[in-house]
């Protein structure tokens, strides 16, 4: 896996190339040299978190052929208040969607996401307490 990330000159905006050909954009916050005009890095982190458990919780429950049709994953984070600020607290609220999910399927897919498959929470959890919780939606 590759990544380059080239500073975009006249603030503190970053441009990120991945090695799958797509490009976004950082930037700091006012208070640190940035003009807001996108998420900041930490925030690009959490995001990237969401996605990577998202999508082993979407996959497992597609693979054990249960009826899934949304997953919504909401994070809230506390970071260290001294450098390095790193996450310290970080929790998952899962919504899942679908046609009669079991509550036990749903968390043994948050569960093996948590300890096995997400390899972004698992990084992340060295330094930050990691809690989950879920709701399902009947359609």
């Amino acid at each position: 896996m590759e990544c380059k990330v080239k500073w975009i000159e006249g603030g503190m905006s970053f441009l990120a190339e991945t090695g799958s050909n797509h490009a976004f954009v950082m930037d700091g916050a006012p208070e640190a040299g940035g003009r807001n005009l996108a998420p900041r890095p930490m925030e690009m982190l959490l995001a990237g978190t969401g996605g990577c458990t998202a999508f082993d919780v979407v996959t497992i429950l597609k693979k054990g052929r249960h009826a899934i049709s949304g997953c919504e994953v909401s994070l809230q984070a506390e970071r260290a208040e001294t450098e390095p600020k790193v996450f310290t607290r970080i929790h998952f609220h899962f919504r899942i969607c679908g046609k009669r999910l079991k509550p036990d399927a749903v968390a043994r897919a948050i569960e093996l996401s948590k300890d096995k498959y997400c390899s972004a929470s698992i990084m992340l959890g060295k330094t930050a307490s990691i809690t989950h919780d879920f709701e399902i939606v009947e359609d």
